[in-house]
């Protein structure tokens, strides 16, 4: 077996081990692991794919300069989202005309509301009108969510999106649990909110998208 196979087949916290020795072949493998990951996530933050890869890098970059800093490989990821969520909010305050992220209200099992993003169906027909509308919705739904502070944005596409623990959440942004919640909260109202302003319903979601 090759010394490449091996490496493959090595847990991500050996890998992070590694590259915090120097290992730049480790490292590599860790970009490869994570980029597309951290470039998603960047995206729907500003939705504007150049700035997308441009904070991308930078992340990477700091990653790359500042590794051999971090304490343990299992703060790895709070520590990753951290650095790009940063950049983030340097670029938070620019308007961006590019793709967009859709979403659609529903319900969690405590009755409160949360977001989803809607994917097309693998094999799905395609209608123009259809289509059009929704890349219509697409942009009033982007520019709802920029309408919200930089911390609620952040919170809804770690939590709804990302998948994170209140409590990874909490670490990445350098807060309270309660204050995760408090902002996850706030956001998902004034976003179905300013949706219902808009006469965009779930009902109006669910047909159209």
């Amino acid at each position: 077996m090759q010394v490449s196979e091996i490496r493959q087949e090595m847990p991500t916290e050996v890998l992070i081990k590694q590259a915090m020795t120097g290992d730049e072949q480790s490292f590599n493998q860790l970009v490869n692991l994570w980029y597309k990951r951290i470039y998603n996530y960047v995206l729907k933050q500003c939705s504007y794919d150049e700035i997308a890869s441009d904070i991308t890098q930078r992340t990477f970059i700091s990653v790359f300069k500042n590794l051999k800093k971090l304490k343990e490989a299992g703060s790895f990821k709070p520590w990753i989202y951290r650095i790009a969520t940063n950049y983030c909010h340097e670029e938070g305050r620019k308007k961006s005309r590019s793709k967009t992220v859709s979403f659609t209200f529903s319900k969690n099992d405590d009755g409160e509301s949360t977001i989803n993003e809607e994917g097309e169906a693998e094999g799905a027909f395609y209608n123009p009108e259809l289509t059009y509308r929704q890349h219509e919705l697409e942009q009033i739904l982007f520019s709802c969510l920029q309408e919200l502070s930089k911390d609620q944005r952040s919170v809804i596409i770690m939590k709804e999106y990302e998948g994170m623990k209140f409590r990874e959440i909490a670490e990445i942004l350098d807060t309270s649990e309660n204050t995760v919640k408090t902002w996850l909260y706030r956001g998902l109202k004034l976003l179905k909110s300013q949706l219902e302003e808009k006469r965009i319903t779930k009902d109006t979601l669910s047909y159209e998208l």
